[in-house]
């Protein structure tokens, strides 16, 4: 059930938390440069899938899981510190890798075979410039809720771009700063049920990408 208050809530868990109503109901998100400001690594997203995993004790418990891979063309050595959060349709945003036991990982990264994968904590680190250092990564989220019909992942940590806003509570007169970073958002569309998705084992369908500031 995708509606406004989805496309939004990025913007609106940020501002909830960090300002009052009058602050929130005049704000304006800002946008990202359309030439990248500083410096911004190669991003190259795999497919979101879901998949079933049998957890010892409790039975089969469905995961997404998004395989990518980060390429350097910047011209000097960075710090790759990737950040990826998961939001339904439903109000629920995940952090990847909460909720996810080792076990779930290793079960997903064996079905990939893929011997160049890093998990999410492997993959952090320095990334040397050029093809031949790509570093190719998987995150991963527990699919709490199966029924939905839109998803959306938030990858920070690729570019250097940011941007700092300072708001005024036109009644306290405080002062509120919000730091909003260069982000890839990709959108999914999900007809029906995901539970369909888990039995035909096939991708889900990316219907946006695009930076935004987050």
């Amino acid at each position: 059930m995708p509606d406004r208050s989805f496309r939004l809530l990025p913007l609106l868990a940020l501002v909830a938390v960090a300002v009052s109503a009058p602050i929130a109901a005049a704000f304006v998100a800002p946008e990202p440069s359309p030439v990248p400001k500083r410096w911004q690594l190669d991003l190259k997203p795999g497919p979101l899938r879901v998949a079933s995993v049998d957890l010892p004790g409790e039975g089969p418990r469905a995961f997404y899981y998004l395989t990518y891979s980060v390429i350097n063309h910047t011209g000097e050595e960075l710090d790759l510190v990737p950040s990826f959060e998961l939001a339904t349709d439903e109000g629920e945003v995940l952090l990847s890798g909460v909720g996810v036991p080792e076990v779930v990982t290793r079960d997903i990264m064996a079905r990939l075979r893929d011997p160049l994968l890093e998990d999410q904590i492997a993959v952090i680190g320095r990334i040397q410039q050029g093809v031949e250092n790509a570093r190719h990564g998987v995150v991963i989220w527990p699919a709490n809720d199966l029924k939905i019909d839109e998803v959306k992942v938030f990858a920070a940590g690729f570019s250097g771009e940011n941007e700092t806003i300072t708001l005024t509570d036109p009644r306290t007169g405080q002062e509120r700063r919000l730091v909003f970073r260069k982000t890839l958002m990709l959108a999914y569309a999900i007809p029906g049920d995901l539970r369909l998705e888990l039995q035909k084992s096939r991708p889900l369908t990316e219907v946006n990408r695009r930076w935004i500031m987050r």
